[in-house]
């Protein structure tokens, strides 16, 4: 079961890095830990903060959207 909840700790953590903006994704991803801290083993606790802080260490990219630039 523990297994289970890491692996959707990881997709939620996924999600949050694809949809939010870095400080608010920063902010999610530390809610998830501290709630993850409660039902997972020591071991794949520290397996999540290690994933968490890899993808905090990722930078968001973003295309150009044509509707979105300034043009001077």
């Amino acid at each position: 079961m523990s297994e289970q909840i890491l692996k959707a700790c990881k997709e939620l953590i996924d999600d949050a890095k694809v949809g939010c903006a870095d400080l608010v994704f920063k902010e999610i991803s530390l809610e998830i830990l501290s709630r993850a801290r409660n039902v997972l083993s020591d071991k794949q606790f520290n397996q999540l903060v290690a994933y968490a802080a890899e993808k905090m260490k990722d930078k968001i990219t973003f295309e150009a959207q044509p509707e979105l630039t300034v043009q001077g």
